[in-house]
């Protein structure tokens, strides 16, 4: 399915800021950047010497979370990063240091989370699970991780 007829599904009008945001999308995700904060956007918009204004990206961004095209997620009290969703479940690790975010999966983590929720009485509706620490490449550059304060 092209993005023009995407976008129609989900309730959109094709116009040219939403489909070059969605394509800017699509093309981080291929690069493997998948996580973009709105500015991250407007600057590869002007890299590209496009006349899309940082007040339209807020609203496209904003309109594809409403639409499920876009999940939103906000790291350690930062900015809002988005990236494409596409369905399927994954938890974070986030580099203190450098800020780089990397996917992960893990089927015993979430089933046990899932036995959390219901050891508690509750239904899982949603879950987000984010580790923070050092990644490799700062790591081996000889930084140190932050001391976990415990409270």
């Amino acid at each position: 399915m092209n993005d023009q007829n995407e976008l129609k599904n989900m309730g959109l009008k094709a116009t040219f800021p939403r489909l070059k945001i969605l394509d800017i999308f699509r093309r981080s995700d291929q690069d493997g950047q998948r996580h973009l904060s709105a500015e991250d956007v407007y600057r590869l918009l002007i890299a590209e010497e496009v006349d899309i204004g940082l007040a339209t990206v807020y609203r496209v961004l904003t309109q594809f979370e409403q639409a499920g095209i876009l999940v939103r997620s906000q790291f350690d009290g930062g900015k809002a990063v988005f990236e494409l969703n596409d369905g399927d479940h994954h938890d974070h690790l986030i580099c203190t240091n450098c800020g780089v975010v990397e996917e992960f999966t893990d089927s015993n983590i979430e089933a046990r989370q899932h036995q959390v929720a219901k050891d508690h009485g509750f239904v899982l509706e949603s879950h987000t699970m984010l580790l923070y620490g050092i990644c490799p490449k700062c790591s081996e550059a000889g930084k140190q991780a932050k001391p976990i304060l415990r409270g």
